[in-house]
């Protein structure tokens, strides 16, 4: 099968038309959950079925209690959200205590709620309607994980937040017939060390990262797509990027709303 999937948000941060990371495979599947969710209609909402999480920073996470007060009422099983041990235990500590919002894990009952929590294991593929998805080791300033999406016709690899991290780069060499990588590149080469402070890269990083890419897990169509740019300086992020870029073989692109990827 070929899977679709719709950019809804991408960005670092919010700003008129900017919205923050999460993505929408095929139309039953959220990965991460930003702000960009509030674009779907109610009837799209309800469609939604699972999201995998790659952590649980709020940029990542913040639309998944409005998901539930919109649409938990109307739909007849529970919203199934993944992710890490520690991502899990967040939302539970943090999010649905009842306190910053109510514990839909047990509303309207704890038999039937109307949002579910499901652990997900570093390296174990979690199969569904045809459908591989494995969560990925990343190196972050807090616990976190990458994801690849395997459809049977191809792999799309999302990085989620990450600084530099070999163990990504040999589980990301284990896949097959990569089409997409999305990663982020939060800062410029000037803010490199609050980028390596805070477990993001910049355009220099990237590239190093990139250069641990093996080409043979490749498709020859790959494609680089460049997430999480700061809202006051992605362009210029873009244009050293693109510099850097001039003389390796992969030239990264601007991930963009609304961009629709198929593998």
């Amino acid at each position: 099968m070929t899977c679709t999937l719709r950019v809804l948000g991408c960005s670092g941060g919010i700003s008129a038309d900017l919205r923050t990371t999460s993505l929408l495979l095929n139309e039953n599947i959220l990965i991460d959950a930003g702000t960009g969710v509030g674009d779907l209609t109610l009837d799209q909402l309800r469609k939604i079925d699972h999201v995998f999480l790659t952590h649980s920073h709020l940029d990542h996470i913040c639309s998944i209690p409005f998901i539930a007060d919109a649409v938990g009422g109307s739909r007849d099983k529970p919203l199934k959200v993944y992710g890490i041990y520690k991502t899990i235990h967040a939302l539970q500590e943090h999010i649905f205590n009842n306190v910053i919002w109510p514990d839909f894990t047990k509303i309207p009952s704890a038999k039937n709620p109307f949002i579910s929590l499901h652990l997900l294991e570093i390296d174990e593929p979690f199969k569904m309607d045809g459908i591989s998805i494995i969560a990925l080791p990343v190196d972050h300033s807090i616990a976190a994980n990458a994801y690849a999406i395997n459809s049977g016709s191809g792999t799309l690899v999302f990085s989620g937040d990450t600084g530099m991290s070999d163990d990504l780069w040999k589980a990301i060499n284990q896949q097959k017939q990569i089409k997409h990588i999305i990663i982020e590149t939060s800062f410029s080469d000037q803010e490199e060390e609050l980028a390596i402070v805070s477990g993001h890269l910049s355009p220099s990083l990237l590239m190093k990262e990139l250069d641990k890419l093996n080409s043979k897990a490749c498709d020859s169509s790959l494609q680089v797509w460049v997430c999480h740019l700061k809202p006051d300086g992605g362009d210029a992020i873009m244009q050293e990027i693109a510099s850097l870029s001039e003389s390796h073989n992969i030239k990264p692109q601007k991930l963009t709303r609304n961009t629709l990827l198929q593998f």
